[in-house]
């Protein structure tokens, strides 16, 4: 046990040193890039917690990134009482007020489990984006709503891409590092056997109600602070930011990156962007192939795309790229723990 700890806390800490150098060793638009993956990263990571640990399935956090963005929006365009916010100090509230948009669709999805979880979730994706066009004086409607460009504070020496991947990074790893003692903790141990068996679970006192919403309220904090980043980084919100689709690719970076895996999740966040950002990238490697010609250009070909290669990467990594990990670090801990 002490040797998976201290695996993990070493793993943890090599993290950190490699997001802090990374910027070293790369262009500032590629730190861009990486800072959108991280935003997703963190959307992830409350995914996990309610999917991957208490076994409820969730098709709409992208509506609750949705949330979290709109609200950095407003605060810092039309503020509060004519005082307008910095965008840098509505990312707690804006995870705030989607945790509490969490807890509310956790309460009636009490009532259910699996498949009509799943919908009820994906329905509120499906009916989110009409809210800005009802309320278009106080979220822009279609027209949406226009930013300040996120600046670096206290006069801080690097570009706005550079202050974008920090922050991203830095709020990532200090939500990891919560997720991480969250479910290792007493909570983690109710979520997972809430997910395993509830019957089991409730009669071990575990108080469902309690843990399930709680999962989801997380969940959607966390969804929340990486929609308000991903506003700030984008510096302009409407309804096409936040497509309905996006909660679909969150589903699907949680099963690449491994659904028990926290740290597993940047692989499923990396490919949640290289697939939307750069089909062509893909379409070209395809087209080495024999009789094949791709034009990622047409509709409809990136998606193909995107459904192509998730289905090869679960066919060659069925318990994501977390499975993987456990499978090699695991013997590792194994041999250490034995031979010592």
């Amino acid at each position: 046990m002490r040797s998976r700890l201290w695996l993990e806390l070493s793993g943890f800490t090599l993290l950190a040193l490699a997001v802090a150098a990374l910027p070293r060793f790369i262009s500032d638009f590629r730190a861009r890039e990486l800072a959108i993956v991280g935003m997703y990263f963190i959307a992830l990571i409350g995914l996990s917690i309610l999917t991957g640990y208490s076994g409820q399935i969730s098709l709409g956090h992208g509506a609750f990134m949705a949330i979290g963005g709109y609200t950095t929006a407003v605060l810092s365009v039309n503020g509060v009482y004519g005082h307008q916010i910095r965008d840098l100090w509505t990312i707690p509230i804006a995870g705030v007020i989607a945790g509490l948009a969490g807890l509310l669709v956790g309460v009636p999805a009490l009532r259910l489990s699996g498949l009509y979880l799943a919908l009820i979730t994906f329905g509120i994706a499906v009916s989110f984006p009409q809210l800005p066009k009802k309320f278009d004086h106080f979220l822009g409607g279609t027209t949406g709503k226009i930013l300040d460009l996120a600046k670096p504070p206290f006069g801080l020496a690097t570009t706005p891409n550079n202050w974008m991947y920090y922050l991203t990074w830095g709020i990532a790893l200090v939500l990891l590092g919560a997720a991480w003692l969250l479910v290792r903790g007493k909570t983690g141990r109710a979520l997972k056997a809430i997910r395993d068996s509830e019957v089991a679970a409730a009669s071990s006192g575990v108080k469902l109600a309690t843990y399930k919403t709680l999962a989801f309220g997380i969940s959607a904090f966390y969804a929340g602070v990486a929609g308000s980043l991903y506003a700030i980084a984008n510096a302009y919100v409407n309804p096409d930011v936040f497509p309905i689709i996006l909660s679909v690719y969150l589903v699907v970076g949680l099963a690449v990156g491994g659904l028990e895996s926290l740290v597993g999740l940047i692989a499923g966040a990396g490919l949640i962007y290289f697939l939307q950002n750069h089909a062509d990238t893909v379409a070209r490697w395809i087209n080495q192939l024999p009789a094949l010609n791709l034009d990622p250009k047409q509709p409809g070909i990136p998606s193909m795309i995107f459904g192509v290669v998730l289905i090869v990467v679960m066919l060659l990594l069925p318990t994501g790229a977390g499975g993987v990990a456990r499978r090699l670090f695991g013997s590792l801990t194994t041999r250490f723990y034995t031979r010592s």
